[in-house]
């Protein structure tokens, strides 16, 4: 499937804009004696555009990126369709989502050096009950346990202001801006924890605009599982920042957090 990249001019553009970005980030780990590259990538993203109450599975082969094709794993594809639990998105849907393309280029870049040694798994996610978050969890763990495979989670968190119609604001904590981030280190602290539970009690009482918390809960569902049967494993936030520091109602802004899963 052509995607419309024409926010970027060219591929040397693409190219460059993800080697700065790359470059500058900070490796919180001594430098790896071996790298074990992923053969399959599971990208799970929230759906913006369309209501969905299960997840769903594209219905393309491949995603066009400027910098070259990503294969879609049609064989893992296959066993998650023969469950009955998906649905597949429109090819409208499918290109009018950004939550799953915005993972792309990063994906083709991180995974240059193997190009032609990897698939991926774009999931859509839609607005599942804790029940269902469950069932995908408990689906998604077998593939969660394969070191062979990689999940990447797409979310942004706190998206404040008007045009959001999400105000709350903490007083206590200070300006705006300092009340959004403590909401927002407050979920990100509770994901921390691993515990699903206490992720759909902070969202029912905070309400807190994480776009990704669908696929968040199946994650977390998922760890919950594979715990049980003694797989040990700790999450840490990396980064966190905010669009803009809002200091009145007129303002607004979108918070990023990234973070990752280990396996010990």
């Amino acid at each position: 499937m052509g995607r419309n990249w024409s926010f970027y001019r060219s591929r040397p553009q693409l190219n460059a804009q993800l080697e700065g970005w790359l470059s500058q980030v900070q490796s919180t780990k001594r430098p790896a004696r071996a790298i074990i590259a992923p053969r399959r990538i599971f990208i799970l993203g929230p759906s913006h555009h369309v209501p969905l109450s299960r997840c769903a599975l594209s219905s393309v082969d491949i995603y066009r990126t400027p910098l070259y094709d990503l294969r879609i794993d049609q064989k893992i594809y296959g066993e998650l369709w023969k469950t009955g639990m998906f649905e597949r998105m429109s090819l409208q849907t499918d290109e009018d989502e950004h939550s799953i393309e915005m993972h792309l280029p990063y994906t083709a870049k991180a995974m240059e050096s193997h190009k032609d040694e990897f698939t991926i798994i774009p999931v859509l996610v839609g607005a599942l009950s804790e029940s269902k978050e469950q069932e995908f969890g408990k689906l998604f763990s077998k593939y969660l346990a394969d070191p062979s495979n990689l999940f990447v989670v797409s979310s942004d968190f706190c998206h404040w202001g008007q045009r959001f119609r999400y105000s709350y604001y903490d007083e206590s904590q200070g300006e705006i801006y300092r009340s959004i981030e403590h909401l927002d280190k407050m979920g990100m602290s509770i994901i921390e924890q691993l515990d699903p539970v206490s992720f759909s009690n902070y969202l029912k009482k905070y309400h807190n605009t994480i776009c990704g918390r669908h696929p968040i809960g199946v994650l977390l569902n998922a760890i919950t599982e594979l715990q049980k049967n003694g797989m040990n494993m700790s999450f840490s936030f990396l980064n966190y920042a905010q669009s803009s520091q809002c200091r009145n109602w007129q303002d607004s802004s979108v918070s990023y957090a990234a973070g990752a899963l280990t396996v010990h």
